[in-house]
């Protein structure tokens, strides 16, 4: 049976009787003290960077740039935590000036990453056709990368090295034409530690006949145990996740772990990622948990070729 329910028109509510108070009275998040101030043609970058508007993305970018220049003032490890795409997009010139100025004091990359940085230096170019190049099997089968790469890798480890020195030493000590381009030529010689974590089976290397899975898996540990000593000393530092949305991110937060784990004080740091997406992983692992109980974390957003170029640029303006 329908039952019928009949009910009253609704009537518009009233508004006689809403009370107010005076703006004066109330807390704003922007005022004009935060506002822009227009660029002049022929002024400083410096003064680009002091014109932006004190919000949101803008100060989160003012507040890494000071805490990468405290740290490095301070004499405190910044470590840049990478993917391959940075090196890719063409920004390992940058990556080794802030090496050679002190700024970046380690590097944590994936297995990618030698990949690439070797083939700059061997060749000067890298980057293949993937979806060409895999409909006929030969994609990731180009052979001085396989061969020199598992060479240095297995060489290293029979010094106890990781993969990060054995690969930079192997190009150092190399008469390659561009080695001096190469992150860990220059890392090794710097003596700045670079690590590489990798994940069996996703680097090209790993097809070829000179792989030696126990060598890459020896030295990666190597690396992961450098990288932790790394992290323990991380206190008023910065950690930076550029382009890594998997590997990296899990391994500093294991790093992060074991460092707290043996006693070490790793509370007071900065974590900073820098994507074009801000993915799941990063957030958590390098942003949110590290600083639960103290520290302060930045999420920065945009296209690597133009964001770190000005960070790079923002903090080289604040070490005079």
């Amino acid at each position: 049976m329908l039952i019928c329910m009949t009910m009253n028109k609704i009537k518009p509510i009233s508004l006689n009787n809403v009370k107010t108070f005076s703006i004066k009275n109330r807390k704003s998040k922007v005022s004009l003290m935060s506002q822009a101030s227009v660029f002049n043609k022929g002024q400083t970058f410096r003064a680009f960077i002091e014109k932006l508007p004190d919000i949101l993305a803008a100060r989160d970018f003012k507040s890494v740039v000071a805490s990468i220049v405290s740290a490095r003032n301070k004499n405190k490890h910044v470590v840049l935590g990478m993917g391959a795409h940075p090196i890719k997009v063409g920004l390992s010139p940058i990556i080794i000036d802030l090496m050679k100025k002190g700024v970046i004091t380690a590097l944590a990359t994936n297995g990618a990453c030698i990949i690439h940085d070797f083939e700059l230096s061997f060749i000067g170019r890298t980057s293949e056709d993937v979806a060409k190049e895999i409909l006929s099997g030969s994609f990731g089968m180009a052979k001085e990368t396989g061969v020199y790469l598992n060479r240095a890798i297995k060489k290293g480890i029979k010094d106890g090295k990781g993969i990060g020195e054995s690969v930079g030493e192997m190009i150092y000590k190399s008469n390659f034409r561009f080695k001096e381009k190469s992150l860990f030529a220059n890392a090794f010689n710097m003596n700045i530690p670079a690590t590489v974590h990798v994940a069996i089976g996703t680097d090209i290397i790993h097809m070829h006949s000179g792989t030696d899975g126990q060598a890459i898996g020896a030295g990666s540990f190597t690396d992961f145990k450098i990288l932790a000593s790394v992290v323990a000393d991380l206190e008023g530092g910065v950690y930076i996740n550029f382009g890594s949305a998997v590997i990296l991110p899990e391994v500093f937060l294991k790093a992060l772990t074991l460092a707290r784990n043996l006693g070490y004080k790793v509370e007071n740091i900065t974590t900073v990622n820098m994507d074009f997406i801000q993915h799941y992983r990063p957030s958590m692992n390098v942003l949110h948990r590290p600083t639960l109980n103290k520290g302060n974390s930045y999420a920065l957003t945009g296209h690597h070729e133009i964001m770190f170029p000005l960070l790079a640029a923002a903090v080289i303006e604040r070490i005079g």
